[in-house]
């Protein structure tokens, strides 16, 4: 036990992470706290829940084996309690233990299913309705780098089936991971408003669609390139221009003849995914705003948190 002065419980009995009764005394540095991620935020190590096998009574400081309650002063340490977890909360989050995970989940265990493939819980209305990854919560988030099987933060399911926390776009395949209808109806506009220069207007782009998937031929905008497909901007260019304009270079960029030419043409550059500052000028609480049917259309919450 830690030679420290101990820590003292607050009215409630616990810390900002969870409210309870006792303290985990971590075998790694012999210290107690209130939780894992206090131990962590204060060491520079972390600690393996599963490995902690004694307690500290928060009320009369009796240091004794994991359980439900007190061997001294027979206090409830926590009204949920899971042994191979280390957990203990007074708090009602719909606690449950997912076997196969390996962890303590909250949401209530009627509302998830385990996937054998991507070996973690999902929404009951995700069964048979998303894209099997194998393990494909065993892994850290491309953007945070946080460890996605025991996160905390919930995660999203987009339709590429990337797991990620919150995001505009899965960063490994590039797809949008919100309702951007709203978005695309607005750069609708600004297209329409602004006009492009006469050498430009039969100027044609190959380009390939994040979203679904897909390849179009579009004429070229300065401020983005609409998938034919499916109306995203979400797209990259993937073929160089085609025109019927002589004032107006054709070709693929990176050829000599391209080159030659670009003095009298050059090549316009197109914004760098206009749409993203769009949504990044947005208040981001309107966004969350969405109704359940929206979120579909376009990815899923999975409230798999680690608790």
């Amino acid at each position: 036990m830690s030679t420290e002065e101990p820590q003292k419980p607050n009215d409630d009995l616990g810390c900002q992470h969870y409210k309870r009764k006792c303290k985990l005394l971590a075998p790694c540095c012999n210290r107690d706290y209130f939780c894992r991620i206090c131990h962590d935020e204060k060491e520079n190590h972390v600690l393996d829940r599963h490995s902690v096998k004694k307690v500290v009574c928060a009320k009369c400081e009796e240091v004794q084996e994991k359980h439900e309650k007190c061997t001294k002063c027979d206090i409830v340490f926590g009204k949920y309690f899971c042994s191979f977890c280390s957990l203990f909360d007074d708090e009602d989050k719909k606690q449950f233990h997912c076997q196969g995970c390996g962890l303590c989940r909250v949401g209530g265990r009627e509302n998830f299913f385990h996937c054998e493939t991507c070996d973690m819980c999902l929404a009951l209305d995700l069964k048979d309705q998303h894209k099997c990854i194998v393990k494909s919560s065993r892994s850290n988030c491309a953007v945070c780098l946080e460890d996605l099987h025991t996160s905390r933060i919930e995660a999203h399911i987009p339709q590429c089936g990337h797991l990620i926390h919150s995001n505009y776009a899965c960063p490994i395949c590039g797809e949008s991971m919100l309702n951007m209808k709203e978005i695309w109806e607005n750069l609708d506009e600004e297209v329409a408003n602004c006009q492009m220069p006469d050498e430009y207007k039969d100027y044609h782009i190959q380009i390939l669609c994040r979203d679904c998937h897909k390849e179009s031929n579009v004429v070229f905008h300065v401020l983005g390139s609409k998938c034919s497909e499916c109306g995203s901007y979400n797209t990259c260019r993937t073929a160089g221009p085609e025109s019927n304009n002589p004032n107006v270079v054709s070709g693929a960029s990176n050829t000599s003849e391209t080159n030659q030419a670009s003095n009298n043409a050059p090549e316009p550059v197109a914004a760098n995914q206009p749409w993203l500052e769009m949504l990044e000028s947005e208040d981001t609480t309107e966004q969350s705003g969405q109704t359940s049917d929206e979120r579909k259309e376009s990815n899923t919450t999975n409230d798999q948190r680690s608790t």
